[in-house]
């Protein structure tokens, strides 16, 4: 169970798309408010997928992935964004980050690997 977390209507309809072609069930948040909705009523959310550049919500993708370590620390992060590379604080441990724009068998892969390291 993905909880993919995307400002953009259709990169948000594209990631899901390919994350269920790959055998993911996908939950979608389009902003880190409502994602942490989803993460306090979901128990079965396996991996968190985070965009990092949202302006709805009260935090962006980067704030969302460390509060999300903090709290589910089960729970494994891969950010995403089109907007340049992470700073040093800006990733909590273990979590992974791929640039946009992504080739789907790119993200299929690193959810895959972001999964398994975290088991």
């Amino acid at each position: 169970m993905v909880l993919l977390v995307e400002d953009d209507g259709l990169l948000l309809m594209e990631a899901a798309d390919t994350l269920s072609e790959a055998g993911f069930t996908v939950l979608e948040a389009p902003h880190a408010d409502q994602a942490l909705k989803v993460l306090e009523s979901r128990p079965d959310v396996e991996v968190l997928m985070t965009d990092v550049d949202m302006p709805l919500g009260s935090m962006n993708g980067f704030a969302l992935a460390r509060l999300v370590s903090r709290r589910w620390p089960r729970i494994p992060v891969l950010v995403v964004s089109g907007m340049g590379s992470p700073g040093p604080h800006d990733l909590p441990p273990g979590a992974r980050f791929i640039p946009k724009p992504y080739a789907p068998s790119a993200l299929v892969r690193t959810l895959h690997a972001t999964v398994r390291r975290a088991a």
